[in-house]
């Protein structure tokens, strides 16, 4: 006979740990993730079920099959997955793990989640991020992005990080790494009223456009006062 494992019964779903991608679809209405490993192909919002990559009919997770959600109990064994070339511009994301699930010793296998925080950490320059950025890849439909700082993110498609919560929807935070910052959907308990580091984020970002912008004009001015100086 072979052993059964006892039920899990939880008073509160389980917290686990997970880095992916941020996405933005291709008309610039809805948020979300890729994973960085085999679901990579299939995106998935902040509050979502899993299906299965191989496109078996059961439901993930199932025990003869790898598919559905994975996340790590320890918060620390996702942060180091962001130190590999590959993953840089991946976030970190605490999620509640939600529907039927199997235990292994590092984390779960499970069926639905709710991804709760995203951590973008910084710009690629160094500073810290206040936008997402178009990341120069993505997926049919979706643009990947990457964390980006307000010099670095001046001329291209871009999302401000408050801007990606919102769209994302469910209640989502988005903190920039290191400063503690949240951001979170306007019409969300979290962010009922605009705090003074959002506000300042947002400015940056805009000044960044406006200095982008301003280059622009100035270039195409000096090209047509050089053209009228050789007629």
């Amino acid at each position: 006979m072979r052993a059964r494992l006892p039920a899990e019964r939880p008073t509160e779903p389980p917290t686990g740990y997970k880095i992916a991608h941020p996405v933005l679809s291709q008309d610039g209405t809805r948020a979300g993730f890729t994973g960085v490993s085999l679901g990579g192909a299939l995106p998935y919002g902040v509050l979502d079920d899993a299906v299965c990559v191989y496109g078996r009919r059961h439901r993930p997770p199932a025990r003869r099959c790898d598919c559905g959600f994975h996340c790590v109990h320890d918060r620390a064994a996702a942060e180091a997955l962001l130190c590999t070339a590959e993953h840089r511009t991946a976030v970190l994301l605490e999620v509640s793990v939600l529907g039927a699930y199997i235990r292994f010793e590092r984390g779960f296998r499970y069926a639905r989640q709710r991804v709760r925080t995203a951590t973008a950490g910084p710009c690629a320059c160094g500073i810290r991020a206040v936008a997402f950025a178009d990341a120069g890849w993505g997926r049919p439909g979706r643009r990947a992005l990457a964390p980006a700082c307000a010099g670095c993110v001046r001329g291209r498609p871009s999302v401000s990080l408050a801007e990606f919560a919102r769209l994302a929807g469910q209640g989502l935070r988005v903190v920039a790494g290191g400063a503690g910052t949240d951001f979170a959907p306007s019409g969300s308990a979290l962010a009922a009223e605009p705090g003074v580091p959002e506000l300042i984020a947002e400015a940056a970002l805009l000044q960044a456009r406006l200095d982008w912008l301003q280059s622009q004009l100035a270039r195409l001015g000096e090209r047509g006062t050089g053209s009228g100086a050789h007629g």
